[in-house]
């Protein structure tokens, strides 16, 4: 074996182990290889952080394009969803169907965008999608997440044209609104998809429709035929039987001062009472007048703050526990049941959530 380091039969000179073998070298070609190896390692960096800074701009350059491209897709106006009538919810997978059905694949495939122009299941909808925005917008997939945004603006679209409903969706928009105000600011905890340039432009649209719904004007009808104040006053508490929402009677009253006398008629808040709350709510919250009399506008009002109001709509989702299929009301579903009817619920709002939360 040779002598590592400087030998008495070569002075100046070492072995060094190379690929080659071992060989003999001098100081300076050590030094020459030191410098050359040096060199190359200088030359090796410098590409490597040219290489850097080419795949750090490289980046910068389709972060920028993939903003502007969310920027563009977020104002696409047509929403990627289906037009299904009916959808089967499967809760699990199967040998004839893997993975299951959820809030955002129902969301999107059922006829959502038909559903608003019928005037049957506009408050069904507008119920619904403000429950998806208090809790369960970040649930939903970012193709379901866009429709939300695609199918409120042509809810708003809706009530800017017809000049109907301005009260539900200005609430709409405003509990939208506060919700993403707090899911913007954990973007970093994948509580939305999309980057937040794409979030805050749809905040910007909310601030806008909410302008939009301020600004409108009702104009009045041009019919010179009979009005509700024509009518007799008992056929004018008969229609006002009809409302169900007591600010709805408040603003009627506010047309005109013989409207307004009576809408404060106490059997008609009585039975206002009486449709949304139990006899038992009504006992602990009696409020009696100087006269003795039941003050029946106050107590629904300080109920309304207490308990939730009873929802009805005209039509409604349905839901068949024997086939599982989830289908509006007057759309046939292919069950095979004998009798169809006998395993049809119908679903409100919240109940078409908690289908899908399991």
């Amino acid at each position: 074996m040779p002598f590592l380091g400087q030998d008495w039969r070569s002075p100046g000179q070492s072995w060094v182990k190379t690929e080659e073998g071992w060989k003999k070298t001098t100081a300076e070609d050590t030094n020459n290889n030191v410098s050359l190896e040096s060199f190359c390692k200088t030359v090796e960096e410098e590409e490597c952080f040219n290489k850097e800074n080419l795949l750090l701009s490289l980046s910068y350059d389709m972060a920028a394009k993939k903003r502007k491209k969310d920027l563009m897709n977020n104002n696409t106006k047509v929403p990627y969803f289906h037009r299904e009538k009916w959808i089967y919810v499967h809760k699990g997978s199967t040998k004839e169907r893997h993975g299951y059905c959820t809030l955002g694949e129902a969301f999107n495939r059922l006829d959502f965008c038909s559903a608003i122009k019928d005037t049957r299941r506009f408050n069904y909808i507008v119920r619904l999608l403000e429950l998806i925005a208090k809790s369960q917008l970040p649930s939903l997939s970012g193709v379901a997440q866009k429709n939300y945004m695609n199918i409120l603006e042509r809810v708003v679209q809706k009530v800017l044209d017809d000049q109907q409903n301005v009260r539900p969706i200005k609430e709409l928009l405003q509990t939208l609104y506060v919700s993403l105000c707090g899911l913007v600011q954990d973007m970093g905890k994948s509580v939305l998809v999309g980057n937040i340039n794409m979030w805050v432009h749809r905040m910007e649209n909310i601030l806008q429709w909410q302008q939009q719904l301020d600004n409108i004007q009702i104009n009045r009808p041009t019919s010179t035929g009979m009005k509700l104040t024509d009518l007799p006053a008992s056929l004018q508490l008969n229609i006002m039987q009809r409302l169900t929402d007591g600010r709805d009677l408040v603003s009627l009253g506010q047309v005109c001062p013989e409207l307004g006398t009576l809408t404060e008629d106490r059997l008609l808040w009585k039975k206002l009472c009486q449709y949304h709350f139990t006899d038992r709510q009504i006992r602990k919250r009696l409020m009696v007048s100087d006269k003795g009399h039941l003050e029946w506008k106050k107590m629904y009002f300080k109920l309304s703050r207490c308990y939730p109001l009873r929802e009805q709509y005209s039509d409604t989702l349905h839901f068949c526990t024997h086939c599982h299929i989830l289908f509006w009301k007057d759309t046939d579903h292919p069950c095979t049941a004998n009798n169809p009817e006998s395993c049809t619920v119908s679903l409100s709002p919240q109940d078409f959530i908690n289908l899908f939360n399991f």
